[in-house]
């Protein structure tokens, strides 16, 4: 009977499965190129003050994760999520659409994540850029060590992941099919889309604002994300569909 079971990939969508291949090769490509060729640094993206700032960044920083042997989850979760709720919007919004909110929600992410980081650090030094070449006495002019080591993270360390993007991708899903239920991992009921995918969202507002020194994820991009996914439907004017495959 196993030869007429059908594929869990039958039903991929054209992008959604494109944007699937894409980012897992990405995540082999760093494992395999590491000692040949910096994917982190180069395709990451850095706060546009930056040195190591370039241009083409604002789009492949999307197809970048997190070290694939030493911390999978972020891909993984990223990939199930697209896997999930990708190819129901693809059909909803069309191919072109889908793609449109994908790359759009991802560029708006980092958008309000730089914006955020030049508030604070025009909070730390009085202006949204630093005095070029920058040098780590650059940094240190600014004050005490722990001011230092703010600058050098916002300047030094790339953002990568699809997060922003999903988060669009999600909460688009949530506005068109709010009543749709889902299944939660150890949690036994269905809930509703509109309740799951809020409550993440706010999770993120919450975590940006009392994150720790030591949570080195970009909450506000995944924020970012999310309300351009919810903007573009409604500027859009999408109307559901109720029969998808």
């Amino acid at each position: 009977m196993s030869q007429y079971r059908q594929s869990p990939f039958a039903n991929l969508t054209p992008v959604v499965k494109n944007l699937l291949i894409i980012n897992i090769i990405f995540a082999i490509a760093d494992v395999v190129l590491r000692n040949q060729f910096d994917m982190q640094g180069n395709l990451g993206i850095y706060y546009f003050d930056s040195p190591h700032f370039r241009l083409w960044q604002i789009i492949t920083y999307m197809f970048m994760h997190a070290p694939l042997l030493s911390q999978p989850a972020h891909l993984l979760f990223n990939m199930f999520a697209l896997f999930m709720f990708g190819p129901i919007l693809e059909y909803s919004l069309g191919s072109k659409k889908f793609f449109n909110l994908y790359m759009i929600c991802g560029i708006g992410a980092i958008v309000l994540q730089m914006i955020m980081q030049a508030i604070e650090i025009q909070h730390l030094t009085g202006g949204i850029t630093l005095p070029h070449p920058i040098t780590d006495s650059t940094f240190r002019q600014y004050g005490s060590e722990e001011i230092v080591q703010k600058l050098k993270d916002i300047y030094g360390v790339p953002v990568v992941g699809a997060s922003g993007a999903i988060f669009g991708v999600l909460v688009a899903f949530a506005t068109l099919y709010p009543n749709m239920e889902l299944l939660i991992f150890f949690i036994p009921i269905p809930i509703k889309a509109k309740y799951v995918i809020s409550a993440y969202v706010l999770f993120e507002i919450y975590s940006s604002i009392h994150q720790s020194q030591s949570d080195d994820v970009a909450h506000l991009a995944h924020v970012g994300g999310a309300l351009f996914g919810f903007a573009l439907i409604k500027i859009w004017g999408t109307r559901r569909k109720d029969t998808f495959y």
